[in-house]
């Protein structure tokens, strides 16, 4: 049990690591959402590692006190973060097409703060992913149009880059939608995703059930040794 918290811990200290140090390089990992502008990935990772942390540091004294009133917490937390995740993914699930309506569309509205001052992360994320995943726009190089009111596009858009390529002909872009590229990505990606997360969350239900049978076993003994006295 004692390893258990103290890797949960380390865990917990891992992502928030990660999460400081893109907090750091904000500029490249900015969030694309102009809705919720400090929905990042580092402040995403930060406050996952700061709440993985705290779980594994009362797990971990809990067992060394064996205080089992923060044994029962950690056992709580547990079955919240588990609960949480069966939430998230059946809400997903079941509303699909409307996140994927709504994610359009603040999608889009973002691109109207590409290269505007104080969105240096948002314009360099778009870079960024629209020279890596060889696409333009959220449904196609059109959407670029409305943001500059003119027959153009960024030059990460350019299959060639060089400066202003974006001034050029259309012949001259990426055609695929940066939208639906990267949902393919992920979802070619998201099989391997579910396993760990099943796997995770079949851990998660398997160390709860394991720690019931424990607490009730010794509240037994203990029970048992009171009216033995």
């Amino acid at each position: 049990f004692l390893c258990f918290s103290l890797f949960s811990q380390l865990g917990g200290c891992g992502i928030l690591g990660v999460g400081i140090w893109l907090a750091v390089t904000q500029g490249n990992f900015a969030t694309l959402s102009s809705s919720f502008p400090s929905l990042s990935a580092a402040n995403l990772l930060i406050v996952t590692g700061t709440f993985v942390m705290i779980i594994g540091f009362v797990g971990c004294i809990g067992a060394i006190k064996e205080n089992k009133c923060l044994l029962l917490s950690f056992f709580i937390m547990l079955l919240i973060i588990f609960l949480l995740e069966l939430t998230v993914v059946i809400l997903f699930f079941v509303y699909t097409d409307k996140i994927d309506k709504y994610a359009q569309r603040d999608l889009k509205k973002g691109l109207h703060l590409y290269g505007t001052e104080g969105n240096i992360g948002l314009t360099n994320a778009w870079s960024i992913i629209q020279t890596d995943f060889r696409c333009c726009g959220v449904s196609n190089y059109t959407d670029w149009f409305e943001v500059y009111n003119t027959t153009r596009v960024p030059d990460s858009c350019c299959l060639e880059f060089s400066e202003n390529c974006g001034l050029h002909s259309p012949g001259t872009w990426w055609k695929a939608p940066c939208y639906e590229t990267v949902k393919v990505w992920l979802q070619e990606n998201l099989l391997a995703v579910g396993i760990f997360g099943l796997c995770t969350a079949m851990v998660q239900v398997q160390f709860n059930i394991n720690f019931q049978i424990l607490t009730n076993c010794n509240l037994v003994t203990i029970d048992s040794g009171i009216y033995s006295a």
